[in-house]
């Protein structure tokens, strides 16, 4: 470590207050010798967004047994203890106990995944102590600029796979396009990274509807965890809004979506990012949930395996629903694919006594993990690279709500499950 590095983190460490934070996990295997490498973990593990770390347990589980005789590196065997901490969906819980796995626990490597609410504080913290980071399961843009980042510099320790907003806005009008509809769009954007993001005038979804062709009904941001969406409801009955589209947390989109039944609001699409991407979530509409649309990033047809265990991602979904009794969700991949990544990091340090030297083992990467290729090559920004987006409905099979994906035109290579059928 530099004598840099160490100089700030003493300082930071003298002027913090810290919150202690129970590890979720923590293993120490036995049988490897040497240096103890440790990974810090955060994901939310309750509040709003708990949905999102419901596999956590079952791939920390599963890769904690695959390092239960360490790592090699250079022909000598490493100790790897995995520290994980819930952030509660919350930014600021998850900025202390960030300070906590880099200031008290000396992690080696942090990483952090799912929504800006986790990854940015992680991100924010990792950056100011020089500590290597890699995150997912966040919009590029909601990470990248949600965190104040130059393009011409972009930042030094920290680097993100998932797909943008572009992505969604392609597979979204693609599966807009194979259903006859009037083509005025009503927005609903959170105020919140996620919604700033897509909402953006220049980057988000308002240029991009325009240039294919479809009109945006935008009001303006609404405030997460609001009870009442009458107003926005109202202007689309007025504009005769057909598409809906935006970002919720799954009770905005539960209660904007009561609401609508309520006030005699029936639009032919809904398709929305976030909110429908779990079963749990759409199972708890009721009827109301079937046909209802959305992102998908990761399904169990998806045709990548993992390089750490050679699962396809219907091995890793069948051992999840095995070893839980509880349906697939997107995430599992891109957990799985997180530790996938660091691991082959920490396997490929020079030196991995050195936070700069284990840094630029990330920048090199070039792996082909469960969810597909992670190579960080400079694009869209240098510490992005993307994974691919279809999108899909969840549509009943054998009585049980599946997500089906119905347009792979953004990228051809994920396989399609069946077609747009319309909104009962």
């Amino acid at each position: 470590m530099s004598d840099k590095t160490f100089s700030r983190r003493t300082a930071l460490q003298g002027g913090a207050s810290l919150i202690a934070a129970p590890a979720i996990l923590r293993v120490i295997p036995a049988h490897a010798q040497g240096k103890t490498i440790k990974i810090g973990h955060v994901s939310p593990r309750t509040g709003p967004l708990a949905a999102f770390g419901e596999a956590d347990p079952f791939i920390l589980e599963q890769i904690n047994k695959l390092l239960a005789n360490g790592i090699q590196n250079g022909g000598k065997t490493y100790k790897v203890e995995i520290i994980s901490k819930d952030s509660q969906s919350n930014t600021a819980r998850a900025s202390e106990v960030a300070s906590e796995l880099i200031l008290r626990d000396k992690v080696d490597l942090i990483v952090a995944a799912s929504t800006p609410d986790t990854t940015n504080p992680v991100a924010d913290q990792a950056e100011v102590n020089e500590v290597p980071c890699i995150t997912t399961d966040c919009p590029w843009q909601a990470y990248f600029f949600g965190r104040k980042g130059d393009p011409k510099k972009g930042f030094n320790w920290t680097y993100h796979f998932f797909w943008g907003a572009e992505d969604l806005l392609a597979a979204f009008t693609a599966l807009w396009d194979s259903m006859p509809t009037n083509k005025v769009v009503g927005g609903m954007f959170s105020n919140d990274a996620d919604g700033n993001a897509f909402a953006d005038p220049v980057m988000g979804f308002p240029p991009a509807l325009a240039k294919a062709g479809y009109k945006l009904v935008n009001p303006s941001l609404y405030q997460p965890l609001s009870n009442d969406f009458t107003a926005q409801i109202s202007a689309f009955k007025a504009a005769n809004v057909e598409i809906v589209t935006g970002v919720f947390i799954p009770p905005d989109f539960a209660t904007f979506w009561s609401q609508a039944a309520q006030q005699g609001f029936k639009p032919k699409i809904v398709t929305v990012a976030k909110a429908l991407l779990f079963p749990s979530a759409v199972a708890a509409l009721g009827d109301r949930g079937e046909g209802l649309t959305s992102e998908i990033w990761w399904t169990p047809t998806h045709p990548f395996k993992s390089g750490l265990t050679g699962q396809t991602p219907k091995q890793l979904t069948d051992a999840y629903t095995a070893a839980t009794g509880r349906p697939w969700t997107q995430p599992i991949g891109f957990k799985h694919a997180l530790f996938e990544v660091a691991i082959d990091v920490l396997k490929r340090t020079k030196k991995l006594d050195d936070p700069a030297s284990i840094r630029d083992a990330i920048a090199a990467t070039n792996y082909q993990s469960i969810v597909g290729p992670v190579q960080w090559t400079g694009q869209p920004v240098k510490n992005v690279t993307k994974t691919p987006l279809v999108a899909g409905q969840w549509q009943k099979k054998d009585g049980k709500l599946d997500l089906v994906v119905t347009t792979n035109k953004p990228a051809p290579q994920i396989p399609v499950g069946g077609t747009l059928k319309p909104l009962a």
